[in-house]
């Protein structure tokens, strides 16, 4: 079985496109036109060149492909809706059109920010609707889920939606990211760290994708993946900044942060500055998200493999010997 892998140099699709090679699988990753490829084509990956929002140059990317997982995104929390929505909807748009009547499978991966950062989560499950707010990154996803629906709605081909929480693990947005921050200046808590990182290991997370993949009972479903972790921002801050020695300071009310941060957006994103306080992190490090992962237990097996002890082993190792 071939499977086209978008994104395959990314976070999330490296380690797929690993744990397919190492299974037997054959992999064609569609990587950007100079991208890094990570070892990938070494390992047997074949590589296949194209821009997502350029349909053109994404022509015949599919052929010979039995199934596709669309990992491809703007990992970022901060930009324009045009840099979020041009990959983000129309990217994934293209890539629908170039699946259709080829693959059999198209697994999409959405966010559990596509139920609309800015609330508490805890126990939404899949049946939840979905709510804009304008944040790009969550709303882009919230209208690519709607858009790959109706390829299964019109029996173009068989599709499946995973929302992952928090995805974290050696290199991650959620490690690296965080420690930039705190190598710059200082990173305060959103009320007080109190809430749930809502965590998933990017291994678990790939569990749960394969598992989806592979499943007849997957046809047409969306999962929440996270994990089991009782971790809370706090602690992880706390943890993760050790481990270069820094550590949080302070904390900042949800809604004087929250207010903020908008203020923030509106005042860089004009000038395509990242702004000190974004929407997403906020949403993000000061709600809790512990979104229902019942679903994918009981229809596809999927458990927390990994423990935390042994996640955080793993990111100290990277922090340790990689990060810089």
């Amino acid at each position: 079985m071939r499977v086209l892998i978008t994104g395959a140099a990314g976070f999330i699709g490296s380690h797929l496109a690993r744990r397919l090679l190492e299974r037997g699988n054959d992999v064609r990753g569609l990587l950007m036109p100079g991208e890094n490829d990570r070892g990938l084509e070494a390992a047997g990956m074949e590589v296949f060149r194209g821009d997502l929002t350029d349909p053109s140059s994404i022509r015949g990317a599919a052929e010979g492909c039995e199934k596709a997982i669309h990992a491809a995104n703007r990992t970022m929390d901060w930009g324009t809706r045009e840099q979020f929505f041009s990959i983000g909807v129309e990217g994934t748009r293209n890539i629908l059109t170039e699946c259709a009547g080829r693959v059999e499978r198209f697994v999409y991966l959405s966010s559990v920010a596509a139920y609309g950062l800015g609330v508490h989560m805890k126990d939404f499950d899949e049946n939840t609707p979905l709510v804009k707010t304008g944040i790009h990154y969550g709303d882009a996803k919230a209208e690519a889920e709607q858009i790959v629906s109706t390829y299964m709605a019109r029996e173009i081909m068989d599709t499946t939606v995973i929302r992952p929480a928090n995805v974290t693990g050696p290199g991650s947005v959620w490690v690296r990211e965080v420690l930039d921050v705190m190598s710059k200046g200082p990173l305060p808590l959103i009320d007080g760290g109190l809430w749930s990182a809502s965590l998933v290991f990017v291994e678990n997370l790939a569990d749960g994708i394969l598992m989806a993949m592979d499943s007849d009972t997957a046809r047409g479903r969306t999962y929440n993946i996270r994990d089991d972790y009782e971790v809370t921002w706090g602690e992880y801050e706390e943890w993760l900044g050790g481990l270069i020695g820094k550590k949080p300071v302070g904390s900042l009310p949800f809604k004087f942060a929250w207010r903020l941060s908008w203020i923030m957006q509106a005042a860089f994103l004009p000038f395509k500055v990242r702004p000190p306080v974004t929407a997403l992190g906020v949403g993000v490090l000061g709600r809790d998200l512990d979104v229902s992962n019942r679903r994918a237990k009981e229809e596809l097996g999927w458990k927390t493999r990994i423990p935390w002890e042994e996640a955080k082993a793993a990111i100290s190792e990277w922090v340790h010997t990689e990060y810089r």
